[in-house]
């Protein structure tokens, strides 16, 4: 077994769609990024390399690179939870924070986890948190969201 430790961060302006899980939630911004900005699935995407002991996101969908300006974050985590399963390797488990002063996120986290499991992790295996920061800090003040996610990889059966 292998444990991956994600993070992601992203400011909050305005002119961008807010996705977060693969999922739009109406709010009056969005998070920058050379992608779609998707913190959640950026932090598990981050957690699924460092766990394979393959670097960062950044080493595989580098911000330089035109070829992933406004991708979605959800086809990035599917070639990478692909890569986790060429390496011999299932996802057993990913739990996750998004931490955020608003929108309120539980009206979404069905969605998003539908969402996540589209990438072939499957729905049983993602817990999805959402956590405010106290009104403290970059989060707290509204001018960005965050992400973490911890996965746990076994060894694929069969």
């Amino acid at each position: 077994m292998r444990i991956g430790l994600g993070y992601d961060s992203h400011r909050l302006v305005a002119g961008r769609r807010l996705i977060i899980g693969g999922v739009e939630i109406p709010y009056e911004k969005g998070l920058l990024g050379h992608s779609d900005g998707d913190v959640l699935t950026h932090a598990i995407i981050d957690s699924i390399i460092g766990a394979l002991g393959k670097g960062d996101i950044g080493g595989f969908f580098p911000d330089t690179d035109p070829k992933f300006k406004d991708a979605s974050s959800i086809d990035l985590l599917k070639e990478i939870a692909g890569l986790a399963r060429k390496e011999g390797y299932e996802v057993i488990w990913v739990d996750s924070t998004v931490i955020a002063e608003s929108p309120r996120l539980s009206p979404y986290m069905d969605k998003m986890k539908e969402a996540i499991s589209g990438t072939g992790i499957g729905r049983d295996r993602i817990n999805i948190k959402a956590k405010t920061n106290e009104k403290m800090g970059f989060t707290g003040r509204g001018e960005g969201i965050e992400a973490q996610a911890v996965c746990l990889l076994g060894r694929a059966q069969g």
